[in-house]
């Protein structure tokens, strides 16, 4: 056992106190810690809580029988960087799911919506950093957007729709370009969001498969939006079709 075998069975990652065999090969991932907490307490069986550094909470239960962790990522694509990358490289997690919240960008995107991140445009450097020279292509697996479309339908309640496009992961929380969101709409772009791109990435650099799968709490045209309580209750339809598509991608 190398002095590193070491640190990691005694305290775990930099960012990620857990051990080697805490988190399931199946993590759904959303931003918010306390979103964490609720899908461990709600959504998984006999989940137990593996890490807490720096308030980033996770925990590993089961799902449909079926080993499952639950992990926050923060905000933004630096934090989400982070913590997929310590996942897939240090703790043999294979797929990741992301569940959260995005802003609809066209009229045909309502609140409540479901959005499958078919691609994840970005303002961010991220995509030139992982290939001096190279833009890359930010992408989902493919099977698991195959398996997350396949379970999105039987999901949804009628009047709720499922999209399955591009999204674009911004730096800019508080961005005010209506020019730009014109033009993304003219290009087929659903959502606005802040972290899959940086997941697509790692999963790309690190062998590891990814998607997005998110629900929309506002709207960038209208300004409506929904309020914390609702944000809470609608997510549970998402949830369920992130957790079908990790068990079920083929």
């Amino acid at each position: 056992m190398t002095a590193k075998d070491v640190r990691m069975a005694v305290a775990g990652t930099p960012h990620i106190g857990a051990r080697p065999g805490d988190f399931a090969p199946l993590v759904l991932m959303p931003g918010d810690p306390r979103r964490a907490r609720r899908i461990a307490e709600t959504f998984l069986q006999d989940a137990r809580q593996v890490t807490d550094v720096r308030g980033i909470l996770g925990y590993t239960g089961t799902h449909r029988g079926a080993a499952m962790s639950v992990l926050a990522s923060g905000m933004g694509i630096p934090s989400v960087t982070i913590y997929a990358t310590e996942l897939f490289r240090h703790y043999g997690v294979r797929r990741i799911v992301r569940v959260g919240t995005a802003g609809a960008i066209p009229a045909s995107v309502s609140l409540r919506d479901v959005v499958i991140a078919s691609a994840a445009h970005t303002d961010s450097s991220l995509s030139r950093l992982l290939v001096d020279g190279l833009t890359l292509s930010l992408a989902p697996s493919y099977r698991l957007l195959r398996a997350a479309a396949d379970a999105a339908e039987p999901e949804l309640p009628r009047g709720t729709a499922v999209h399955i496009g591009p999204v674009l992961s911004s730096d800019h929380f508080y961005l005010d370009r209506p020019a730009l969101f014109d033009a993304l709409e003219r290009r087929g772009t659903l959502a606005v969001e802040m972290e899959a791109a940086g997941l697509y990435a790692v999963a790309c650099a690190e062998g590891g498969e990814a998607l997005a799968v998110l629900t929309v709490s506002d709207h960038l045209r209208t300004g409506d939006a929904l309020t914390a309580e609702e944000r809470e209750a609608d997510f549970d339809r998402a949830l369920r079709i992130a957790a079908t598509a990790l068990l079920t991608a083929v």
